[in-house]
């Protein structure tokens, strides 16, 4: 049983800002589209698992850039899941360039029985053959984000468009992160002494949903809540 999944690749355009590297959100897409076909070998893919009546829940991202890739180059994205616990699992990605890591994520997860509306156990869909590493790419904790509204200010806001919907009829994971990379310029992108990106999902959200940002800047970090209306959807920590 492949206990991990791993795939060389180069750099493609489509997935690179306009600093000529891979994007923010360009990882994060690498970084779940690795997940979704390993989960596929493993026959816990999507499909399998809406046979099921069940669904992917990703609960909290972190990702760690330590350099970005420049377009063109060939990276390899490696990812494999952790021993999952009761509710929750986790799930580690790498992407490495001549053998050395250039970003590093962890995914927080768990999964939803949408027909009955509860939450089962990750330990009971992956295959009792399969052996789970026991490192992680990633040893720090997830990020706390303040919650502590009133000191965020909204700075823009975006309707949820068709294109942003995925097989599970709700924005996918990526499109929140591209919605975020747009409601900032270029230049405060390069201004950013970006480092780790953490991710908290709060909420569901669908065509035609009206989306706020609002932001709470801290000396080493900026915190952006994305919400619908009093409802918190999203919560992303950049340092």
């Amino acid at each position: 049983m492949d206990e991990i999944y791993e795939k060389e690749l180069e750099t493609a355009p489509s997935v690179c800002d306009a600093s000529g590297r891979l994007s923010y959100h360009g990882a994060f897409g690498l970084f779940m589209d690795a997940a979704s076909s390993h989960a596929d070998r493993l026959g816990i893919g999507i499909g399998d698992l809406m046979k099921k009546n069940l669904f992917w829940l990703t609960v909290k991202t972190r990702v760690e850039f330590i350099s970005r890739p420049s377009l063109g180059k060939p990276v390899t994205v490696r990812t494999w899941p952790e021993a999952p616990e009761k509710v929750r699992g986790d799930r580690s990605y790498e992407l490495e360039q001549d053998g050395e890591i250039l970003i590093a994520g962890k995914t927080e997860w768990t999964i939803l029985n949408f027909k009955e509306n509860r939450l089962s156990s990750p330990r009971e869909i992956y295959p009792e053959s399969l052996r789970f590493r026991e490192d992680s790419a990633i040893t720090a904790p997830f990020a706390r984000i303040p919650e502590q509204f009133e000191a965020y200010r909204p700075y823009a806001s975006r309707t949820v468009l068709s294109t942003d919907i995925d097989m599970g009829h709700h924005m996918n994971n990526v499109a929140y992160l591209q919605a975020l990379a747009g409601s900032f310029s270029t230049e405060e992108w390069d201004r950013l002494p970006l480092q780790n990106i953490d991710v908290l999902f709060r909420a569901s959200c669908f065509e035609g949903d009206e989306l706020q940002f609002s932001r709470r800047d801290a000396d080493d970090s900026v915190q952006i809540r994305i919400a619908r209306g009093d409802q918190t959807i999203l919560l992303v920590n950049l340092a």
